[in-house]
């Protein structure tokens, strides 16, 4: 059952997070294939929903991936490249020379845990700088998001175990010098990575900004991003916080009924685990704990903490194959959580968030149908199909 929390302890319009260190724009534009994903208007659901205006960005084809994240992993592994060199950025115009650079730290490898496109990301990474790839996948992971990980010539270990104990396993196999642990979530004593992690993302939202401003279009009233681990919605957080920012939209994060980690933190007003078990279809989503590094963010800047059951995730995904978009089950998660908000059931909520009768709404899709298979279940026809 959907659940809708407010946070009293929201902190804006404070400026929340951090400071970028460094410019995680300019090193993506660098990489092979950098080209903003396409941020969508839909009048038409716009009408259909009855608000203002819907706009959806699309990362289901991000650097030739099916997800937003190796936008993260990508950036922390170039800062860890940086302090292996002393600390200085190395000059460099293309990912030919990059690997040339690396080639000096051989022989190194990079590990994760995931449960699918943020081990993705990690290899494609790898690959880009000839460099081994080690991912852990908790069970249940579904066959095609592991063999997309080892297409990129990753190592996949399949973990009899949930996705924070498939967390603990990667760091166990990390111990060595020679081995990079680039996960994207955090905990105490383990944080330099995952921050750069969350900078990483701050790329897809200036995109947004950018696009926006070239139109003379204005900024959303209402953005809704998918939690996790929080390291997204922390980006989105600290993103729309900023102390330049002369309009701040109201941010409400969603996350799955049985893995709600963020919103039962915001009621205990502390961060706390939830045990599961994990089982929602939105897979990318079935984390029990917080990143140490979100909580703090979330905390003091988003304005409400919102769980979705699986039919919410499924009805966003119709909708948006019906304008033609491909989602997965937790790239549809914000439309989700907006179907909930816009429901009789929310009417109170959405008039304390002063949510207006016409908001112009800014949706994250994630991923795309990294699980051909349940797309085809919930939708009734591939995803590569040009028939609807």
């Amino acid at each position: 059952m959907s659940e809708l929390h407010l946070n009293p302890r929201v902190d804006s319009p404070a400026a929340v997070g951090w400071p970028l260190d460094g410019d995680p724009r300019a090193f993506h534009r660098r990489l092979p294939g950098y080209r903003p994903t396409p941020l969508h208007r839909l009048p038409d659901l716009a009408a259909q929903l009855n608000v203002g205006g819907v706009l959806i960005k699309d990362e289901s084809d991000r650097f030739g991936l099916p997800a937003f994240k190796v936008l993260g992993a990508s950036w922390a592994v170039y800062r860890e490249i940086i302090n292996a060199l002393g600390g200085e950025e190395p000059a460099w115009q293309d990912i030919d020379e990059l690997r040339e650079i690396v080639a000096d730290l051989k022989p190194l490898r990079l590990v994760t845990a995931t449960d699918g496109n943020h081990g993705r990301g990690v290899a494609r990474t790898a690959a880009w700088l000839g460099l081994e790839a080690i991912v852990f996948v908790p069970a249940g992971t579904v066959a095609a998001r592991i063999a997309g990980i080892e297409a990129e010539g990753a190592t996949v270990h399949v973990i009899d175990g949930s996705y924070d104990e498939t967390v603990c396993r990667a760091a166990e196999a990390a111990a060595d010098e020679r081995a990079w642990l680039i996960q994207d979530t955090s905990w105490s004593g383990y944080e330099e990575i995952p921050r750069r992690v969350i900078e990483g993302y701050s790329t897809l939202f200036r995109e947004i900004d950018e696009e926006l401003e070239a139109a003379s279009e204005p900024p959303p009233d209402l953005v809704l991003v998918q939690i996790g681990v929080g390291s997204l919605a922390a980006a989105a957080v600290m993103h729309y916080r900023a102390k330049a920012k002369a309009k701040q939209p109201r941010i409400v994060g969603v996350e799955p009924t049985d893995a709600a980690c963020a919103l039962e933190s915001a009621k205990a007003g502390s961060s706390v685990t939830v045990t599961g078990p994990h089982e929602s279809i939105m897979a990318g989503l079935n984390c029990g704990t917080l990143a140490s590094l979100a909580w703090p963010v979330l905390s003091a800047g988003m304005d409400a903490f919102l769980s979705i059951d699986d039919d919410l995730s499924r009805q966003a995904m119709r909708l948006m194959a019906d304008c033609g978009l491909v989602t997965g089950e937790s790239g549809a998660a914000g439309l989700g959580g907006l179907l909930y908000l816009l429901s009789p059931e929310a009417a109170d909520a959405r008039q304390r968030l002063r949510i207006g009768p016409d908001p112009r709404v800014l949706i994250i899709s994630t991923e795309g149908a990294t699980d051909p298979v349940s797309y085809r279940r919930i939708l009734g026809f591939d995803p590569a199909s040009p028939c609807r």
